[in-house]
């Protein structure tokens, strides 16, 4: 070993590593070559898994032809015909409400949202609520939203349905709490 401290020559230069050059910054012994194929494979199968749940998981949340979930409603003396109509199975006075929320106009005239009763499943349906509103052009940059509220006491009869009708489910507004339809017993 030389004493570089009492001559003025340089020291020797390092020998040559068979591994490559250790690294200057934070010094960590190189993993094996052996043992990160399986490694990189996992991480390539934790990475292509997430992307195919995050694809999916967002083609169901943003798919086109939303319908009223019957899963997440209360039921009651209640049945549905063909998950648009509620059949009423106990005879008495009921208040019945919808708030439909609109997210596009119509250039044809005021959105409307109209509740429907016919007295049986082959019966001619009637308007027995309506509420209308309307939503000017504005600027595309700027979302526009307008809500139909209506609210009526209906007496009804057993086998009487309801439904709610508007005259293009496009232009509905589909999130949490924008549209609801429902009825209570008075």
């Amino acid at each position: 070993m030389i004493n570089t401290y009492m001559t003025t020559m340089a020291p020797p230069p390092v020998p040559a590593r068979l591994a490559g050059c250790p690294p200057v910054l934070i010094p960590a012994p190189l993993p094996s070559r052996g043992r990160s194929k399986p490694l990189v494979r996992f991480l390539v199968g934790v990475v292509m898994l997430h992307v195919f749940l995050s694809l999916g998981g967002f083609i169901y949340l943003y798919h086109y032809d939303r319908k009223w979930d019957i899963n997440h409603s209360v039921l009651r003396n209640i049945s549905y015909y063909h998950k648009s109509w509620l059949t009423i199975q106990q005879p008495g006075d009921y208040y019945v409400y919808s708030r439909v929320t609109f997210s596009k106009g119509d250039s044809t005239g005021p959105l409307v949202s109209k509740g429907k009763l016919r007295k049986d499943d082959k019966g001619e349906a009637m308007d027995v609520m309506q509420a209308y509103c309307s939503l000017d052009s504005g600027s595309a940059l700027i979302p526009r939203l307008c809500t139909a509220t209506q609210g009526e006491a209906i007496t009804l009869e057993k086998g009487n349905q309801l439904s709610v009708w508007v005259p293009d489910l496009s232009l509905v507004n589909y999130e949490d709490g924008a549209t609801t339809f429902g009825m209570y017993e008075l």
